[in-house]
């Protein structure tokens, strides 16, 4: 869901000449300033290196929800997944910057009693060690989805449609907790450009890009 509202939003900016959509299904997207990647085996790029030269910034959007997994299956495709993305453009992208869609709660010392958010906690630090130009941890909390972007989670999408109401009063009563996937991209686009003054942002820090 977030993935779709940042690439609708690379899209729409002007100084953004070309874009690189990887993924296990296309997107569904038409324009001319979008190429799209399948490639099934995430955990593997050696086949299409030569495809990943080139680009200033990697926007990582990918993600599932840990419900139902044991703690090595939710690691496997969140770290591991992860890590093997980041090494293979580090490698062809040492200019690049790298930033990584998170969560609100994410563990950075990696030792908490929450599963995910200790898994999410060790993949941050992993970015956060890798040589990229620079790398940037988004740790939003409520998402409004916008412009039609809907969860591929079923669950999520339950979730989405019965707090849709309760957005506006969110908004208003905890500013600091609410982002939209507009502003994640837009954030998003403005910090690969420009940096941030921090390595970790949260909603507000999004909300104020």
């Amino acid at each position: 869901m977030v993935g779709q509202g940042v690439l609708r939003e690379c899209l729409l900016d002007p100084d953004i000449e070309s874009v690189l959509a990887v993924g296990r299904s296309a997107t569904g997207r038409q324009h001319e300033k979008l190429r799209e990647l399948v490639h099934k085996d995430l955990f593997h790029f050696e086949d299409v290196e030569g495809q990943l030269h080139g680009y200033d910034a990697c926007f990582f959007c990918l993600g599932v929800s840990s419900a139902g997994m044991t703690e090595e299956d939710y690691r496997h495709v969140t770290y591991d997944l992860t890590m093997a993305a980041a090494q293979t453009l580090a490698k062809l992208n040492p200019g690049m910057t790298f930033i990584y869609v998170s969560g609100l709660g994410t563990d950075s010392s990696e030792s908490g009693g929450s599963m995910w958010a200790r898994v999410k906690g060790k993949t941050e630090n992993g970015l956060l060690r890798a040589p990229f130009k620079a790398g940037y941890m988004f740790r939003p909390g409520v998402v409004q989805p916008l412009h039609g972007e809907r969860s591929k989670t079923a669950f999520y999408r339950i979730g989405y449609a019965v707090m849709a109401p309760l957005i506006p009063l969110l908004t208003a009563v905890l500013p600091k907790y609410v982002t939209t996937t507009e502003q994640i991209g837009r954030a998003m686009i403005k910090v690969a450009r420009q940096g941030a003054p921090k390595r970790v942002l949260e909603s507000r820090d999004i909300n104020s890009c």
